[in-house]
């Protein structure tokens, strides 16, 4: 008798705790009447390229380079330096083909001059001060500057000649 009365309390708490606390949805109702079209305004939105994809050719930034020739043909042996530099370097930020803390190098040679990225390379705390590009590419990266790695020219050299090889 006494298991079955807990067990009809039991079975009622459930049936009570179960019913409670519904709300009704309302249904919408059917309706003869002709409803009006919603008219959207099309508004074409300007495309914004972000300013790790623009292309900059006229700038060489803030810093020690000035001018910068590049070979037609890449030095090989360089280059083999610069991605032992950049593995050492640079890979806690920048993955070569896609965006992670900071941009990818890929294809960088299409958008900047050499002497930008040797600026930059060399000297971020500046370029990030006075430079426009490297100001809207901090904020692009949410406001995580580039570590000033203090890379001789050389190594820099090195680093931009291994960009090279990046298509």
């Amino acid at each position: 008798m006494r298991t079955s009365l807990k067990l009809m309390t039991l079975l009622f708490a459930i049936a009570l705790i179960s019913c409670g606390g519904k709300e009704e949805k309302k249904k919408e109702s059917f309706s003869y009447e002709k409803k009006t079209p919603k008219t959207e305004t099309s508004t074409k939105k300007e495309e914004v390229v972000t300013a790790s994809k623009r292309v900059d050719m006229s700038t060489k930034g803030v810093g020690p380079i000035t001018s910068i020739t590049l070979d037609a043909a890449i030095d090989q042996g360089m280059a083999d330096h610069g991605a032992e530099v950049y593995k050492k370097m640079c890979t806690a930020c920048h993955r070569a083909d896609k965006k992670f803390i900071g941009p990818a190098p890929t294809g960088i040679l299409e958008r900047r001059t050499p002497e930008w990225i040797m600026n930059m390379i060399l000297n971020p705390e500046q370029m990030v001060k006075e430079d426009a590009l490297a100001k809207e590419l901090l904020i692009e990266f949410n406001g995580s500057p580039m570590a000033n790695q203090n890379l001789t020219e050389e190594e820099a050299r090195a680093v931009l000649e291994y960009f090279r090889t990046l298509k």
